[in-house]
């Protein structure tokens, strides 16, 4: 037999080569499972935020006391998410253009600071985590 035939009946390292070609494509769906669980973490986070907000926003007898609440409710609240930075929310409060009896908070996520954007993944949503709860003046 020659060196040639003996070489190619040898199986000895082929798991190593499978594993060579395998691992990298594992790998980076893992890391694109951990990188979408933080970032569906954080925009959950922004729309439990935002409800809290216009739940807090609605004592307001005005449009621009209502910002001024759920504004002052994100800066002072004590957010005990580990991903989420108050200082990097935008937050407006709007009347609703087709009904004059509700009111909507928006917020506006700046996410460009959580850690999954240094990952080598696969594709990840935007940067920009916009969040809106909205709240019927006066009631049911």
């Amino acid at each position: 037999m020659s060196v040639f035939n003996r070489l190619l009946a040898s199986r000895k390292g082929a798991a190593a080569i499978e594993f060579a070609i395998i691992a990298p494509l594992f790998f980076m769906c893992v890391l694109t499972l951990i990188a979408y669980g933080i970032y569906l973490s954080a925009a959950h986070s922004i729309q439990q935020v935002a409800a809290d907000a216009a739940r807090t926003a609605i004592a307001g007898l005005s449009l621009e006391e209502r910002e001024r609440l759920a504004t002052d409710y994100i800066r002072r609240t004590t957010m005990n998410q580990t991903f989420i930075d108050s200082s990097r929310m935008n937050v407006t409060v709007r009347d609703d253009a087709n009904n004059t009896n509700q009111f909507t908070v928006t917020i506006s996520y700046d996410a460009s600071d959580l850690p999954i954007w240094k990952l080598f993944t696969f594709a990840l949503p935007g940067e920009q985590i916009e969040r809106y709860a909205t709240i019927r003046v006066g009631g049911i």
